[in-house]
């Protein structure tokens, strides 16, 4: 299985680049957008990254089941034993906005858990990637999440930040707003802050690929009840969830429990 994931490793490494060229000819550029059901925002650059992606990589991997967010999910996936799971541009509204922080995950899943991820993010010139068992990589280098006894820097949604800051005032640095949940939770695994929180709606294309690279950096990204995430599932909506360093996430539970961050 290494062998394996050392092999889906190294094409998605090969074929984000070129998912990075395309998504850079449309940042502060002119980008058709539109909204999806539900108010959210996809852009001329989410679908020719995702069709990109979709075409380059089921042609390497024709056995490989898709979840991505801009196709229609597909109960087959669920007969798979490996699927790709897809988000062409995560942090499409900051993309939009010309905010450098986005990216786009790819990862592989197999037996619900990832086993190789990428994370690119073309604007600020930088790569995530690990593999099951292996480090994970900021541009070949290895990272590791911040190990701390206590809560200094946390992040999350806008609504999130505005309850930590009302709430912790002096107590917890609230780092500022970052449109893509996939790199607020890499900044976690580089060890930039200490946790990450995402209220219930994100899915599972915002999520694997930064959970496999946040999980090889000494992290771990965990539900409600603290336990770590399963993929490829017939549900793919999840509820409030916590990225940090695995010796706080008890007291990053608890700090979300007592400022109701997660419901």
């Amino acid at each position: 299985m290494e062998e394996n994931n050392a092999g889906d490793l190294a094409l998605l490494e090969e074929i984000m680049e070129g998912a990075g060229k395309i998504a850079m000819k449309y940042f502060k550029a002119e980008n058709e957008v539109w909204m999806k059901p539900g108010d959210s925002p996809v852009s001329r650059a989410d679908m020719e990254v995702n069709s990109f992606l979709q075409l380059q990589l089921l042609a390497a991997r024709p056995d490989y089941g898709w979840l991505s967010e801009e196709n229609e999910d597909s109960a087959r996936r669920l007969d798979c034993k490996r699927i790709f799971v897809v988000d062409p541009i995560d942090g499409t509204r900051g993309f939009i906005n010309g905010r450098d922080q986005w990216c786009i995950s790819v990862a592989v899943v197999e037996d619900e858990r990832p086993v190789a991820a990428v994370l690119e993010c073309p604007a600020l010139n930088e790569r995530y990637s690990t593999m099951k068992g292996s480090p994970s990589l900021l541009n070949g280098s290895p990272i590791t999440a911040r190990h701390s006894t206590n809560i200094a820097k946390a992040t999350g949604s806008l609504k999130i930040n505005e309850i930590i800051s009302a709430s912790l005032a002096g107590r917890v640095e609230v780092t500022k707003f970052v449109p893509s949940l996939a790199y607020r939770i890499a900044m976690v695994a580089t060890g930039d802050i200490d946790v990450a929180f995402a209220r219930p709606g994100s899915h599972d294309w915002d999520l694997a690929a930064a959970d496999l690279i946040l999980a090889n950096a000494d992290g771990n990204l965990v539900d409600g009840d603290c336990q770590l995430l399963r993929y490829n599932q017939p549900q793919i909506k999840r509820k409030g969830l916590i990225a940090c360093q695995r010796d706080i996430c008890d007291d990053a539970l608890e700090l979300a429990k007592s400022v109701g961050i997660l419901h």
